[in-house]
């Protein structure tokens, strides 16, 4: 067996109600000069509390505001403004792209990272990864880092009180690593590999349980197994299957998507929730077996009770021409891409065909919106 080195998870976990308060300690003996970074106008009540938290531990915390996705403009005035103020830790608080640039601005300071994600939209408050964004929100490129955040906190009064719609996305996001690593990681002989895929599952089947339930009932014991399900255990799995646990293609579509302007924004589960359709659309045409309809079309009863989008139409572009949705096609195509990992060859043809059989709602399944 060759030699592999992960980073599989955050030095320390701080989870449940209250989390932040009882982290409050836990944060001066890993920064006391921290840059605080976020970005919505949403969350910066949660974040001047933060600071107000801070102060009284006689912290001295300095804060930044994203002004876009996180992208190199944002990253490099955070870097300067981190020297000038001799930060020694950054604590991101807010959704997957805050987080993603707090730990990569710690990353190249070398500086301990601290990650409270404000939503379960996403696990990148767990990951030792980084997407970076253009500063129009295309998607570039993602990086590793060396480590993942040195603490997490994950504070259910708080995470509790994000739109239901990130709770969606979120959900869309971690039901992903089933589809994906199940595709591509299956025979792997790889013990981790093996168990994450088999975590992936699990994961699959308490958001088809619990999901609806959470997204109705954020004071629902459903809500905690799917809020940390989203935000936590998907973020094990890739810690533990690593590079080898690959995605497939509904990440891949993803970035593709985000090359393309929309009306409305869609977060990042959104997109990716639409690519996994897309890509069992792909295994139903290149197998014979029923399994990938069949998927398909229980996502799309259950993406459509969470509101998620499950059709062109409904990702809100603002162009739906051939031409704009094969340049999203060619991102996705492009030769290191992840689609690549599929047990079958891919080029931008067939995934434009595959994507303009979604151009609106199916007819097809019992799609019931609650």
């Amino acid at each position: 067996m060759s030699l592999n080195i992960q980073n599989i998870s955050p030095l320390k976990i701080v989870r449940g109600e209250g989390a932040w308060i009882r982290s409050i300690d836990l944060i001066p003996k890993l920064c006391n000069r921290p840059l605080i970074i976020g970005r919505s106008n949403a969350t910066k009540e949660i974040r001047t509390s933060f600071e107000k938290d801070l102060v009284k531990k006689g912290i001295k915390p300095i804060s930044f505001e994203l002004k876009h996705d996180c992208c190199e403009l944002d990253i490099q005035k955070a870097l300067l403004i981190s020297k000038n103020n001799n930060c020694d830790g950054i604590i991101a608080a807010g959704g997957g792209k805050v987080l993603d640039a707090g730990k990569l601005i710690a990353d190249l300071l070398s500086i301990n990272c601290i990650t409270v994600p404000l939503s379960a939209s996403t696990c990148a408050g767990w990951t030792a990864l980084s997407n970076i964004y253009s500063y129009d929100g295309k998607f570039i490129k993602d990086v590793t880092l060396k480590r993942c955040p040195n603490l997490l906190i994950f504070d259910h009064s708080i995470v509790r009180k994000a739109p239901p719609r990130t709770l969606a996305s979120g959900m869309a996001d971690a039901v992903a690593k089933w589809y994906e690593a199940s595709l591509t990681s299956s025979t792997s002989q790889d013990g981790f590999v093996q168990q994450a895929v088999q975590m992936a599952r699990v994961l699959r089947d308490q958001l088809f349980l619990n999901g609806y339930k959470a997204f109705l009932d954020p004071l629902s014991n459903s809500w905690i197994t799917v809020a940390e399900g989203c935000a936590l255990t998907a973020g094990i799995i890739g810690g533990l299957g690593g590079a080898k646990c690959r995605t497939a293609a509904a990440h891949p579509i993803h970035n593709g998507l985000t090359q393309l302007s929309y009306k409305n924004k869609p977060l990042h589960g959104e997109l990716v929730g639409f690519g996994l359709l897309v890509q069992l659309y792909l295994e139903e045409k290149n197998s014979k077996s029923q399994l990938p309809k069949q998927a398909r079309s229980q996502l799309l009863d259950f993406f459509s009770q969470l509101n998620l989008p499950i059709s062109i139409n409904s990702i809100c572009l603002k162009n739906t021409s051939s031409n704009e949705l094969f340049k999203a096609c060619k991102f996705a195509c492009n030769f290191d891409s992840d689609i690549h990992q599929l047990p079958f060859s891919i080029n931008e043809e067939d995934l434009l065909e595959a994507i303009q059989s979604f151009q609106s709602l199916p007819t097809t399944t019992n799609i019931n919106f609650k």
